[in-house]
């Protein structure tokens, strides 16, 4: 018999033994274009003294290796030691054992030549401008916990490119929590989760166009960023007047095809709808098929009464139900979402494309942090912060500025103050040169097309800033609108 054993077996090749990973392949990654040729050594130096001098390696970078930065580049270890060497003597590096070479921590990059003197923007003190809430407030602790456990649960089809209108898991928390808290009427599979409302208001405006519409109506009051999203969506806008009752759906007669509101609390100015008017938006809307876009931005936050329930709880057919986390979390979450009706859910599907455009992970600790109970305690305790902030708002400016009329604080996250005529460029000015900004409500509240005439007055954010700066805000604004030569007869 044979020896089996009488040939020995080949020896492996680089195509057949297993792959190692050396400690160059494991290295740092570090962009560089060194020049080529026989002043290669000198060309690598150029660049890395030129990667530091111009900041974009900061003081305390640390590098890769020698035999790292070699392997990447395909040059000879030698060199880069050397390279390396040469800028550790000049003082731009340093080398210690145990430490690697880094960036020399005395290194400054050459800045830029600074802007002639009073075109610099220079950042102010305080912050009061509307549209923020305190994110400093965020729940950084119970967010990190939801998204833990989100995580650990989920699948791991849900880290691929997925369903484009959101996880499954956050539509059904939505869904649920909406319908308890909001009285909207929601189906997981007509919720679209989108990239904040924006995002939302844009997907709408492109379907609304794609559709033939070519006019949508608006409120008089609102904000310029969501005209300017529809007009880059090629759609007109017809703003409707406005009075003490909201806004008036006496111009919707005109045609338009959809109507952009905020029905519960309008923006800026406040109030809202009234319910007569509420009844004839919804008519509108069945009768002509007129789609209505409900902007619930602020719903949560509601203090002196019960909260005005979703328009959508009494036209789910007619209604599109925007809402979000900016406010009742943090804008950089990036997290909104519409309640579709059912003729139009498909359509906005497949607008927004193929895949989910929303972070997944994201989306998963929201929907754990609603089901958990974490989402209503916090809001829940938001509320009562910003209540006591906009207690302290209207207390102060009685016992300080009494000549001021504040507007709009029965819910929400601003105030309007209503100044004495002639005054708002003066106030304006003022606070700025204090350190505080402030906005007013035109031009950018107003529609330039609208045919109200708007009082002089702020829109006033008090949510913005984090509880340490509250009182420091309060106090500038206060000695402003109290100053006779700044609010006194123009």
């Amino acid at each position: 018999m044979e020896n089996a054993w009488a040939t020995p077996p080949p020896r492996p090749t680089s195509a057949t033994r297993p792959t190692r990973l050396t400690r160059a392949a494991l290295g740092i990654d570090l962009h560089l274009e060194p020049a080529a040729g026989p002043g290669l050594r000198r060309g690598l130096t150029d660049a890395l003294r030129e990667a530091v001098r111009s900041g974009r390696l900061l003081p305390g970078t640390r590098l890769p290796s020698s035999r790292s930065l070699a392997a990447d580049l395909a040059i000879a270890r030698n060199t880069v030691a050397d390279a390396y060497a040469d800028l550790v003597a000049e003082g731009w590096l340093t080398a210690r054992q145990g430490s690697g070479t880094r960036v020399a921590a005395g290194v400054a990059p050459v800045r830029r030549a600074e802007p002639p003197a009073g075109t610099a923007a220079h950042r102010p003190a305080y912050d009061l401008r509307a549209g923020f809430p305190d994110v400093s407030a965020f729940p950084r602790t119970e967010w990190l916990k939801a998204a833990r456990r989100a995580l650990t649960a989920a699948p791991n089809e849900a880290f691929g490119y997925g369903d484009p209108r959101g996880r499954p898991e956050l539509r059904t928390a939505l869904a649920a929590y909406l319908a308890r808290a909001r009285g909207v009427r929601a189906d997981p599979g007509r919720i679209v989760i989108c990239a904040g409302f924006s995002h939302g208001l844009s997907l709408l405006g492109g379907m609304l166009r794609a559709r033939g519409a070519d006019t949508v109506a608006v409120e008089s009051y609102g904000l310029d960023e969501h005209w300017q999203l529809l007009t880059a969506a090629g759609l007109r806008q017809v703003p409707l007047p406005f009075d003490e009752l909201g806004t008036d759906p006496a111009g919707l007669a005109k045609g338009p095809a959809a109507l952009l509101l905020t029905p519960s609390h309008q923006f800026p100015m406040g109030v809202p709808l009234h319910h007569d008017r509420r009844a004839a938006v919804v008519d509108w809307a069945r009768r002509t098929g007129g789609l209505v876009l409900e902007d619930d931005y602020d719903g949560e936050f509601r203090y002196d009464r019960r909260p005005v329930g979703a328009l959508q709880g009494l036209a789910p057919d007619e209604v599109v139900y925007l809402g979000t986390a900016s406010k009742s979390l943090a804008p950089g979450l990036r997290l909104a979402w519409m309640v579709l009706p059912p003729a139009v859910a498909a359509e906005v599907t497949a607008f927004k494309g193929g895949v989910d455009t929303c972070s997944a992970p994201e989306q998963l600790t929201l929907a754990e942090f609603i089901t958990s109970g974490a989402y209503d305690r916090h809001v829940r305790a938001a509320r009562s912060r910003y209540r006591r902030r906009r207690d302290a708002l209207v207390r102060a400016l009685a016992e300080r500025a009494p000549a001021i009329r504040v507007t709009g604080i029965a819910a929400g996250l601003h105030a309007v103050l209503l100044l004495p005529p002639g005054t708002r460029e003066r106030v304006i000015r003022a606070a700025a040169d204090r350190g505080l900004a402030v906005e007013s409500l035109t031009p950018r509240h107003r529609h330039p097309d609208a045919a109200v005439v708007p009082p002089d007055a702020l829109v006033l954010g008090y949510g913005t800033p984090p509880d340490h700066a509250w009182s420091g805000a309060l106090d500038i604004l206060c000695a402003v609108l109290s100053d006779p030569a700044v609010t006194g007869a123009a």
